[in-house]
């Protein structure tokens, strides 16, 4: 029997926007064939398939939780309808999954069993937030979350400042977001003046930013209110 294919499905980015406006409707015709879900959290999964149109009533989905939590002995079971020929779709809470986020580990268990695990397009907020820049989208590293204690984070910045200037290399990286001020007024506080920063907050929001400036220039600057919205930070010395 042919085994099932693993969908990694993106979500919206923003709570103001619709999966009309960020995904292609081959996209949506994909997602509304599906009937499993594999989720991070059911309740937004659920908000978004409602909105996406998608023709089945919610109670006649089935949805399987993955998150940080989720014990490794139950990826197998989370599996098993695609080993049955049945076709599953992953959702993160937001964004691209398999990126900074649980989809990841199912993915490479899925490589391992012979299924295949196919991404469809959609919004990333770090490829995004990359494009728009101005900074070096050939050389980038992806970092993750830094360390929540303050001196190690101030610590942590002035090496990825090193890396930067030494491989002439955008660096990115995210904070949860109601840390987000704080984060920005390190790096303010700790990046050489010349170092480019940029702020992408609330990609494809309606109230969406994505600025460059030198450090010198944000220290002057008003700087923007980036509390409990998703933000990705971007550096290049």
């Amino acid at each position: 029997m042919a085994t099932g294919t693993l969908y990694f499905i993106p979500v919206t980015l923003a709570d103001d926007t619709t999966p009309q406006q960020v995904l292609p409707p081959e996209v949506i015709a994909r997602i509304h064939s599906l009937q499993h879900f594999i989720v991070e959290n059911e309740k937004t999964a659920r908000h978004f398939l409602a909105a996406s149109g998608h023709p089945t009533t919610m109670r006649d989905i089935t949805f399987s939780v993955l998150n940080k939590d989720t014990p490794a002995k139950d990826l197998n079971t989370m599996l098993q309808p695609l080993q049955k020929g049945i076709d599953v779709g992953l959702m993160s809470e937001a964004g691209c999954p398999g990126i900074a986020d649980p989809g990841a580990t199912l993915a490479a268990v899925a490589h391992y069993k012979g299924i295949r695990v196919a991404p469809l397009i959609g919004p990333s907020s770090l490829l995004l937030g990359l494009m728009a820049s101005g900074l070096n989208g050939q050389r980038f590293t992806f970092l993750g979350y830094l360390a929540a204690d303050k001196a190690t984070r101030i610590e942590t910045i002035k090496h990825i400042e090193h890396d930067s200037k030494t491989r002439l290399e955008t660096q990115l990286f995210i904070e949860t977001p109601y840390r987000n001020q704080h984060m920005l007024d390190d790096l303010i506080a700790t990046l050489q003046p010349q170092t480019k920063l940029c702020v992408a907050c609330n990609v494809t929001g309606k109230d969406e930013l994505i600025l460059t400036k030198t450090v010198a220039e944000w220290s002057k600057a008003q700087l923007p209110d980036l509390h409990k919205k998703p933000t990705v930070f971007l550096l290049l010395a």
